[in-house]
């Protein structure tokens, strides 16, 4: 009788990660600032400025991050 193939298993994505995280088209990984959500009237306009940005994931955050989007969503 003829052996079956083996397959590898398709990973699965985390739909957290998915939802807040997003890889560069260079492989980095890009996230959103906290603390830019409510309670705006109390913050200076040009901290405002800077929390509506994106910014990289610090290398020491990036490889667990790329484990939860194996496929680079």
């Amino acid at each position: 009788m003829a052996r079956p193939k083996k397959i590898k298993l398709k990973l699965k994505t985390h739909k957290g990660a998915q939802k807040r995280f997003k890889v560069t088209a260079t492989g980095k990984v890009e996230r959103r600032h906290a603390f830019a959500r409510h309670i705006l009237t109390s913050k200076a306009r040009k901290r405002k400025r800077k929390l509506a940005k994106g910014v990289i994931v610090s290398p020491a955050n990036a490889p667990a991050i790329r484990a939860m989007l194996p496929y680079g969503q």
